[in-house]
């Protein structure tokens, strides 16, 4: 008999983390097309006009509402809840949640968007989290999943964003009325063609914009109208490319393991996830390489997301960041690669001999693993983990998300970092991996008032 639960699959390892090494990808949360027209016009109109990206189809929905809908998220949120349980919808969060350890679960935007009624969008792994703690927890909470990006069924609600240095200037002609003033995170309802639409302040590439969703019916409407608006602006449809690397300028960490797969008091939710689920099918590609499967685990320290927790509650995972917070070991940079050794690796193509790791562009993950962790070195010795890539038109540059030891977190520090996979996956190219100098910057790395190429 198959194993059913993933408890069951961790125990038919000798190592979660090997075993993960070894998987291949054999799933693609991305169900937009690659590009509309070129990526690096795309990129370019993020950056230089005006973009948008249809995001209707590639996220898990769902909703959890009932009296103490908001209590089940605080318990397991290390963020404030204060404002949500004292003002009106709609708002937004983005909601943080860790394990009893203190190490991320993941993240994802939680809107509220009525009385004791909350959407939760983004990646199944923290919704499952949500999912199994209002099931199983003293709360009167309920949840349902309304969309999941495998459904053959439309999702509940478009979901638009619009960005770039002229997405206000369209969106104040796409709108009925005036287009209220949104600064960033805050939420507002606006008008599109007699539909109403929630409107939450959002930003890429350095550009304030929206992000916008109301009623999927209107789908084709409301997209039609900004892209007629759109073309005196420049506008421009956003293909996942342009859409995935653009948050690499940002430093917003993408997808990082979930802290789930070792804690006793987790054994429970391990039952209850599937052998099926995407917490049991990870890939882990890169040249990172460790049996532990903690080593892959972060904390909201080194994601930047400290300014998130809040003590002034409890929550799973409290007492554990009380005794971190302070003791903060690494910390998150962007690391700009050297342009050399990144046309060396291209030029490995055309020598004899073994060739270096083919370098995608312009994004890099999920191209043979879900999950990117690449080995960071300052004089021999190991001091962080590149976990995004890919590269930036607008800078011309390859950039990637990291995190390294404080010590070495200067804007300016140099570092090499390992290019290469050994974990013998089929979709691993023979290759030889090769060290690839690189310094230390600041994140988020693109900032506004930058030129753009």
């Amino acid at each position: 008999m198959g194993d059913n639960t993933l408890e069951e699959v961790l125990q038919s390892q000798d190592s979660v983390a090997q075993w993960f090494r070894t998987n291949g990808v054999d799933w693609e949360p991305y169900v937009f097309p690659d590009e509309y027209t070129h990526w690096i016009e795309e990129q370019r109109a993020v950056r230089e006009t005006c973009a948008v990206v249809d995001q209707s189809y590639h996220m898990e929905v769902i909703r959890i509402e009932g009296p103490e809908a908001v209590d089940l998220l605080a318990y397991l949120g290390v963020n404030d809840f204060d404002r949500i349980r004292n003002e009106d919808p709609p708002q937004a969060l983005d909601l943080l949640v860790c394990n009893p350890n203190g190490y991320v679960i993941g993240d994802n935007i939680l809107f509220y968007v009525g009385e004791n009624e909350f959407t939760l969008v983004g990646t199944e792994t923290i919704n499952n989290w949500i999912r199994y703690n209002a099931e199983t927890g003293d709360f009167d909470a309920r949840t349902e999943v309304l969309y999941h990006m495998f459904d053959d069924n439309d999702p509940p609600e478009f979901r638009f964003q619009i960005q770039g240095p002229n997405a206000l200037d369209v969106m104040e002609e796409v709108v009925d009325g005036t287009l209220p003033d949104i600064s960033f995170f805050e939420m507002d309802m606006i008008d599109i063609g007699g539909t109403e639409t929630f409107a939450l302040g959002h930003g890429m590439a350095a550009f304030p914009g929206l992000e916008i969703f109301g009623p999927y019916e209107a789908h084709d409407d409301v997209l039609d109208k900004i892209l007629e608006v759109g073309q005196d602006y420049g506008i421009r449809q956003m293909g996942r490319h342009a859409y995935k690397t653009g948050k690499i300028g940002q430093g917003w960490f993408a997808f990082s393991v979930p802290a789930i797969y070792e804690h006793e008091d987790l054994k429970g939710y391990r039952e209850w996830l599937g052998a099926d689920s995407l917490e049991a099918r990870l890939s882990l590609g890169g040249s990172f390489d460790s049996d532990d499967i903690t080593d892959y685990y972060m904390t909201p320290m080194e994601r930047a997301q400290s300014h998130l927790v809040d003590f002034d509650h409890n929550f799973v995972g409290k007492e554990a960041l009380a005794e971190m917070i302070d003791d903060q070991r690494r910390e998150r940079v962007t690391l700009v690669w050297d342009s050399d050794d990144v046309i060396d690796v291209f030029a490995s193509l055309f020598r004899e001999g073994k060739t270096n790791k083919f370098i995608d562009f312009p994004e890099i993950p999920n191209r043979w693993s879900t999950m990117h962790y690449d080995e960071i070195r300052k004089d021999g010795e190991v001091i962080g983990i590149s976990k995004y890539p890919g590269y930036l038109y607008y800078e011309r540059e390859f950039l990637s998300v990291s995190t390294v030891d404080t010590e070495h977190a200067e804007p300016g520090t140099e570092v090499t970092f390992v290019w290469g996979d050994d974990s013998g996956k089929p979709s691993v190219e023979r290759h030889e991996p090769v060290e690839i100098r690189a310094t230390v910057a600041e994140t988020p790395y693109v900032r506004g008032g930058r030129e753009s190429m």
